[in-house]
C-alpha cells in the first residue's frame, strides 16, 4: 500500500498540477484529499493560480484514484462537478494495526476527538501546517496545504507507505520521516 495524502488544494490550478505531478513520479495506490478542494474560503487570501474549474477537470482525470473527505469550504454544489465523492464528514482505513479516522479537521481534531482507541491515528488538514506528533490516545498527522501553507511551512504532501509517513514538499523533496514503528 502507497498513498498519497493531500490537503487544502483551495482552487489552485497551479498548485493541483504540481501536486499532481508528484502523484504520478510517487506511483501511489490512492490519493487521500482532506478536504478543502475548489475555494479559498473568506479566511483565507487567493491561491497562486486559482481557477477551481481547471481543478475540477485535473482532478476528473484520476476520479477513480481518489478517496476524499469533505472540508469545511466544501459544498453539495462542489459536488456537482465532481466526479469522486467529497460529501462524507469522515473516512477511516487500517494502517496494518492500526486504524486511520480520515478527516478534515474542522470538527474532529485533537479538541473534539472522534471515537478513537489508544494507538489509532487521527489524520486531518484544515489548519495548513504539516504535523506528525503523538498525542495522549492517538497519533495526529497532517499534511499541511498544497496551497496555502501557514506558520512558514511548505507546501506539502504525505506519503503513507508500508513503513513510514514521509513528508514532502511539491518538489518532492523529503522533509521528515517518521517510521511505523514510532507512532
Amino acid at each position: 500500500m502507497k498513498l498519497m495524502v493531500v490537503s487544502d488544494i483551495h482552487g489552485s490550478a497551479y498548485y493541483c498540477e504540481k501536486m499532481l505531478e508528484c502523484y504520478k513520479k510517487e506511483e501511489a495506490d490512492k490519493l487521500v484529499i482532506l478536504g478543502d478542494i475548489l475555494y479559498h474560503g473568506p479566511r483565507n487570501d487567493l491561491p497562486e493560480g486559482y481557477a477551481p474549474k481547471k481543478v475540477i477537470g485535473m482532478l476528473n482525470n484520476i476520479k477513480d484514484e481518489i478517496l476524499a473527505v469533505r472540508g469545511n469550504c466544501d459544498t453539495e454544489v462542489d459536488q456537482m462537478v465532481l466526479q469522486f465523492p467529497i460529501l462524507a464528514d469522515y473516512a477511516f482505513f487500517y494502517w496494518k494495526e492500526k486504524m486511520v479516522f480520515v478527516t478534515h479537521g474542522h470538527n474532529h481534531n485533537l479538541k473534539n476527538l472522534p471515537m478513537l482507541k489508544k494507538g489509532d491515528i487521527l489524520l486531518h488538514g484544515h489548519t495548513h501546517i504539516p504535523v506528525c506528533e503523538k498525542a495522549e490516545l492517538c497519533t495526529y498527522m497532517n499534511p499541511g496545504s498544497v496551497s496555502i501553507p501557514k506558520e512558514n511551512s511548505q507546501h506539502s504532501y504525505m506519503i503513507i507507505d508500508d513503513e513510514a509517513v514521509i513528508y514532502k514538499n511539491l518538489e518532492g523533496e523529503e522533509y521528515k520521516k517518521v517510521l511505523y514503528t514510532e507512532l
